[in-house]
């Protein structure tokens, strides 16, 4: 049972993160193809159908489907200026209840928009909407330790570090090391 029952529309200064609809297949495989070479370090190996129409439609829909049964909050960001053209995407995923009330954020930004502070922007909204639309206590955030500028919004967001995890996930095709990170709300409520 989802805490929060209104699809989030997250409006910042320069931006809009909301969950995609089907009318934004097209702009987010468009995201994705433009940052392939980009994203793929810092990624799982993305299936053979990754970058197809079928594919999309089914996780537009997955995202929904999440998004209600508090599994996840799977959203895209876009520019107020061009509201049709993703520049990233941020997720609150593995949202776990009961006596942890955390999850694992998730996040990347267009190449063309790094060291403009829009990622920075994107997961401090996202975050805050995290603790107070779904009431999570935790967030926790990883990064590979080569990746300082994952390290560096997660800082300016106020992420704390918290240790190292070797082998901590498998990406782009091997296993990699973690700097892990939390925020944790100081308004929580039960």
């Amino acid at each position: 049972m989802v805490l929060a029952s209104v699809l989030p529309n997250i409006v910042t200064e320069r931006l809009v993160v909301r969950l995609a609809a089907r009318k934004d297949r097209d702009g987010v495989l468009d995201y994705y193809r433009r940052n392939h070479e980009h994203l793929a370090p810092f990624s799982p190996t993305w299936p053979e159908d990754f970058f197809t129409n079928q594919y999309w439609d089914f996780q537009i829909e997955r995202n929904l489907k999440e998004f209600y049964a508090d599994e996840s909050v799977r959203l895209f960001v876009f520019e107020q200026a061009v509201p049709s053209h993703v520049i990233g995407n941020v997720s609150l995923g593995n949202i776990v209840r009961n006596a942890a009330q955390f999850c694992h954020l998730g996040y990347g930004i267009d190449q063309n928009k790094q060291g403009c502070g829009y990622a920075t922007e994107a997961v401090s909204s996202v975050v805050r909407y995290g603790f107070e639309e779904h009431k999570l206590h935790r967030v926790m955030a990883n990064y590979i330790p080569t990746n300082e500028k994952s390290g560096k919004v997660l800082r300016r967001a106020g992420f704390t570090v918290e240790g190292y995890a070797r082998d901590y996930l498998y990406l782009n095709g091997a296993w990699q090391d973690h700097i892990l990170t939390a925020m944790v709300n100081p308004n929580w409520e039960s």
